[in-house]
C-alpha cells in the first residue's frame, strides 16, 4: 500500500513514510493508492471479533508490510489496554437511540481512539528510524489532550498544541495546560481555531523549516487518524446488525472538521452497508450548506455549546474532494485554488446530486442542542454532550441510525447543567482538573510568533 496526495504532487510513499509526513509537501492530504474493498464473507467474520482484533484487521490493509502483525497487535493492545469499557467503543441505547460511546479513553474524547494509537505508532517509528520527532497541531477543544496524553514523557518527541485562547471549556483547556512533562508545550492564541490551523498549515508548508525540525502532524490531515477512526464504524455496524451484509445502517456524526465522518466514508468505500452519512454541526455551518448547495464558502466562527465544532474550513473535506472529483488530483489542486483566492469553491449540479446520495446534513443552534439533551434525559435518563445531542437531534426521525458520542458530558458540565438542571457525574479521569498548576504560553495568532516560540524551545532542547 502506498499514499499520493490530493493535490498530485508527491511521489508515492510507504504508510510508515505517510505517517511521519502528515501533511503532503504539496500541501494536500496523503490518501491511499487504492481502497481495499471487502467481501461480504471478510464482513461477517468482522462483525464477531473484538474491538482490538477488529482495529489489527482494518489497519493491516493499509499498513502495505511496513508494521508486522504482531507489532501492530502490539500497538494496538497497548494503546486501548488504558480504556475503562472492556468494548472500547461500546454501542448503548439511550431510549430506543442506539449511541456509539467514544469517550471511555484517558481524555474523555473519542480522540483518544486514533490518537493513543498514533503516540505508540510515532514511538515505533522513532525507535527504528533514529532522531527527534516535533508534533504540532491545533485544537477546538479535544485533539489537543488527547494528542499529549498519547506522546507526553516519550523520548524523541516534543509536542506544541496551539488551542484558541478562552474559546474551549474550562476543563478542556485544563486537560492541556495541567500536563507538565517536559515534552509538552501549550499555546494558547489570540483568535479561533481555524487561525491555528491556518498556522500549522503554514509552518508545514515551510519546507525547509518542516524538515530541519522535522515537524509531525496529529490533527486529522495525519492518514493514521482516520484509519484508527474507521475502525468504531465497523464495530458499530457488527454489533448491531450481527454481521447481516443486507442490514445496512446510517449514522449521525457530529464533526466540524470532516475527520470523523470521513472516516465513516472511508467504511463506507470498503464495503461497510452504511446507507448515509448524516453530517451534525452548530451554527458554523459551513460544511452543512455545501451539502445543501455545492458552495463551500468561509464565514465567521461563532463561539457555540458544541466548542469543538466551531470551525470554517474543514481540512479533511479536501480528501472527500478527491474522491467526488473522481480521484482527479489537477481538479482539486483547482479548487483549492480558488478557496485561496476567492475563500469558496464550488462544485456542479451532477457532483452535488452525487454528494446528496450518501450525506444529510443539519445545522443544529445552541437552544436546539439544549432541548435535546434535556429531552433525551427526560426520555431515558441518558445524558449527552452537547456535541453528541447535536448528532441525535441530526438523526432524529429517521431508521437505523447510530449517533457518535463524541466526548463525555463531563467535559461541558455547564451546558448539561442548563439542559437537565445539574451537572453530570465527573469521572475520574477529569477530577480535579481545575485544581491543578498549569502551564502555557499566550500568543497572538501569528505564523511568525509561534515559530519564535518554537525555535526558543528548540534552542534550549536539541543538541
Amino acid at each position: 500500500m502506498r499514499y499520493i496526495s490530493t493535490r498530485g504532487g508527491v511521489s508515492p510513499v510507504s504508510f510508515s513514510e505517510a505517517v511521519m509526513m502528515g501533511l503532503a509537501t504539496d500541501g494536500g492530504l496523503l490518501i491511499p493508492e487504492s481502497i481495499p474493498k471487502l467481501s461480504e464473507a471478510e464482513l461477517q467474520a468482522w462483525s464477531r471479533l473484538d474491538f482490538p482484533a477488529l482495529a489489527v484487521e482494518v489497519m493491516s490493509l493499509f499498513t502495505g508490510g511496513d508494521i508486522g502483525r504482531k507489532d501492530l497487535q502490539t500497538l494496538v493492545r497497548r494503546s486501548y489496554q488504558g480504556f475503562t469499557h472492556p468494548e472500547v467503543t461500546p454501542v448503548i441505547l439511550a431510549g430506543r437511540v442506539p449511541i456509539l460511546e467514544l469517550f471511555h479513553g484517558p481524555t474523555a474524547a473519542f480522540k483518544d481512539v486514533a490518537l493513543q494509537f498514533l503516540g505508540n505508532l510515532f514511538e515505533l517509528l522513532l525507535e527504528r528510524q533514529g532522531g527527534q520527532l516535533n508534533i504540532l497541531g491545533a485544537t477546538s477543544g479535544d485533539t489537543g489532550s488527547a494528542a499529549i496524553a498519547g506522546v507526553r514523557g516519550k523520548d524523541r518527541i516534543n509536542i506544541f498544541i496551539l488551542h484558541p485562547y478562552q474559546r474551549i471549556s474550562p476543563i478542556q483547556e485544563r486537560q492541556m495546560t495541567t500536563v507538565l512533562d517536559a515534552n509538552v508545550h501549550n499555546i494558547a492564541i489570540r483568535g479561533s481555531f481555524d487561525d491555528g490551523q491556518r498556522i500549522v498549515k503554514a509552518l508545514f508548508n515551510d519546507l525547509d523549516f518542516k524538515r530541519q525540525y522535522r515537524l509531525g502532524a496529529i490533527n486529522s490531515i495525519n492518514w493514521a487518524r482516520i484509519l484508527a477512526q474507521a475502525v468504531y464504524y465497523f464495530y458499530a455496524w457488527g454489533r448491531i446488525s450481527g454481521g447481516d451484509p443486507g442490514r445496512p445502517l446510517s449514522f449521525s456524526v457530529p464533526t466540524g472538521n470532516f475527520g470523523d465522518i470521513f472516516a465513516g466514508y472511508l467504511a463506507r468505500r470498503m464495503g461497510l452497508p452504511v446507507e448515509r452519512l448524516i453530517l451534525a454541526t452548530n451554527r458554523n455551518d459551513i460544511l452543512s450548506r455545501f451539502m445543501a448547495t455545492g458552495v463551500y464558502r468561509a464565514g465567521e466562527v461563532y463561539p457555540t455549546l458544541s466548542p469543538s465544532m466551531d470551525i470554517q474550513i474543514a481540512s479533511n473535506f479536501e480528501r472527500y474532494l478527491y474522491y467526488l472529483m473522481d480521484e482527479e488530483a489537477a481538479s482539486v489542486r483547482l479548487l483549492m485554488t480558488e478557496m485561496g483566492q476567492r475563500g469558496e469553491l464550488r462544485v456542479d449540479g451532477e457532483r452535488l446530486a452525487r454528494v446528496q446520495e450518501i450525506f444529510s446534513a443539519l445545522a443544529v443552534s445552541d437552544a436546539e442542542t439544549i432541548e435535546q439533551i434535556g429531552a433525551t434525559y427526560a426520555a431515558s435518563g441518558y445524558i449527552l454532550d452537547p456535541h453528541t445531542a447535536v448528532g441525535v437531534r441530526a438523526g432524529a426521525g429517521k431508521e437505523d441510525v447510530v449517533c457518535l458520542a463524541t466526548a463525555h458530558p463531563a467535559k461541558f458540565g455547564e451546558a448539561v447543567r442548563q439542559a437537565i438542571g445539574r451537572e453530570p457525574p465527573v469521572p475520574q479521569v477529569l477530577q480535579g482538573l481545575l485544581d491543578k498548576a498549569t502551564r502555557y504560553a499566550i500568543l497572538a495568532a501569528e505564523t511568525e510568533a509561534v515559530r519564535a516560540f518554537m525555535l526558543d524551545v528548540f534552542a534550549h532542547t536539541l543538541h
